[in-house]
């Protein structure tokens, strides 16, 4: 079994979601959001790096996967976000997590089966997989789509070898 963590980075609101993958399916373990409030840039990146510290301390994932920033109208926004981002990746990276990155359009996909799947169809899907009564917050959902999006991609490169996976005993282990 291995947890696996979910980044919906933003420079307000990170989202984080914990999943477990079983090899067979995915359990929901935990998500919520990191509210960084309304300081100044450098503090708020600063909570997103404590934040996430926080989850992978309490929870333990191995790895993480995060979205990567694409350019939207404001590009004031992209870059903060970006900031974001890297943030959280540190803090994935110095806890010693893999981290791989997933455009929204590849979550999506995983997820909804559609690359233009909208919030709440997303939404309602990680409902469904992980068997969840209530609706997570939109970036805790979006975050646990990563998680799941990054499982489904594991499992796929296992049998190709292409994870990181190690062989022991003629058997690929995580």
């Amino acid at each position: 079994m291995t947890l696996i963590l979910g980044i919906d980075p933003g420079s307000r609101i990170t989202g984080y979601g914990v999943v477990r993958d079983t090899g067979r399916r995915c359990e929901y373990v935990a998500s919520g959001c990191i509210r960084t409030g309304g300081g100044a840039l450098p503090e708020r990146l600063q909570a997103v790096f404590r934040g996430v510290r926080e989850v992978i301390e309490s929870y333990g994932p191995v790895t993480m996967g995060i979205e990567q920033v694409f350019m939207a109208r404001n590009a004031d926004s992209a870059l903060k976000l970006g900031q974001a981002r890297g943030a959280a990746i540190l803090a994935g990276i110095e806890a010693g997590l893999e981290v791989a990155e997933y455009t929204a359009t590849q979550v999506k996909q995983a997820i909804a089966g559609s690359g233009g799947a909208d919030k709440e169809q997303v939404q309602m899907m990680v409902m469904h997989l992980l068997k969840l009564v209530q609706k997570p917050q939109i970036d805790a959902s979006d975050a646990l789509a990563i998680a799941l999006c990054h499982a489904h991609h594991r499992q796929s490169l296992i049998p190709h070898g292409l994870s990181g996976a190690k062989r022991r005993s003629g058997r690929l282990r995580l």
